[in-house]
């Protein structure tokens, strides 16, 4: 498809606008991290820091005992073990559903339409049915507690995710295996899944992403400092009287450079499943 100059040069104001809008905060969030408290304050304000600043980095990546690194590093910690349970989790129980509801889509699409209408849902309508769950169990104040909880968010998002991604596959493979005397199991692991694989790595980051970033449960449900999640201990950090921004900046920065290197790596993953179904022959 041709366009006209005109056109051309309105596409590529808007990407730059977009860019813009996209990495200036995060340009500004990196400056912040090496400035020092000084140039912070300092009016009128210095945008570029006199020398670069550490300090903060090395102050959150201490291991000392009662330290704010020892305290963003616990949080850290548990945010992995959040995500990766509630990931886990959400994945074993939505495959099967997933499955089940492409192949049998005629009959269960009120189920699918649940599922899309529980994800709508705000998190704040399940907070006093879960507190009343796991308080009964014995959770609350436990990464367990928030791997629960998270997956009550991402479970109807990963069902849904992933049944696109299934519809893709034709049919006809997996009837053919069954002919040959394959068993379900062995249909999915040989087949189903493995043809699924952008999807499914797509649905994984998403589903991080959901988890790394959810702050109302894991400040309802955790009031002990070694069981908080990385956005609960950076909030507290910024609730004090007088909060340091540039401490700030860099918990920001560590906090998002896991994502990101996972986004890395399953890049090439992630645009096949996005862009999966979207070019019909």
């Amino acid at each position: 498809m041709r366009l006209s100059p005109l056109a051309r040069l309105f596409g590529t104001l808007a990407m730059i606008l977009v860019a813009l809008v996209v990495l200036a905060p995060l340009l500004w969030l990196v400056i912040m991290s090496v400035s020092s408290t000084r140039d912070l304050t300092t009016l009128p304000l210095h945008w570029i820091p006199h020398h670069l600043d550490f300090s903060h980095y090395r102050r959150l990546l201490t291991v000392r005992a009662n330290s704010d690194g020892a305290v963003f590093l616990s949080a850290l910690r548990n945010t992995v073990e959040v995500a990766a349970g509630a990931v886990t989790i959400c994945f074993l129980l939505a495959v099967p559903a997933a499955w089940l509801i492409s192949r049998r889509e005629g009959r269960l699409q009120w189920l699918l339409l649940i599922v899309v209408a529980t994800y709508m849902l705000p998190p704040l309508l399940f907070v006093v049915p879960l507190y009343h769950i796991l308080s009964q169990i014995n959770l609350l104040n436990n990464p367990g507690a928030l791997m629960i909880a998270d997956s009550t968010i991402v479970l109807p998002f990963t069902a849904w995710l992933l049944k696109g991604g299934i519809d893709a596959i034709p049919a006809e493979l997996e009837q053919a295996a069954a002919i040959d005397g394959a068993n379900l199991w062995r249909i999915w692991l040989s087949i189903t899944l493995p043809l699924a694989r952008p999807m499914i790595s797509t649905t994984i980051l998403f589903g991080i992403l959901m988890v790394w970033d959810e702050f109302l449960y894991a400040m309802l449900f955790t009031s002990d400092q070694n069981a908080q999640t990385l956005t609960v201990v950076i909030a507290n950090l910024a609730s004090g009287r007088v909060s340091d921004f540039g401490l700030l900046a860099a918990a920001g920065i560590l906090a998002a450079l896991p994502p990101v290197v996972i986004g890395i790596f399953l890049q090439r993953s992630l645009v096949a499943g996005l862009t999966a179904g979207g070019v019909k022959g």
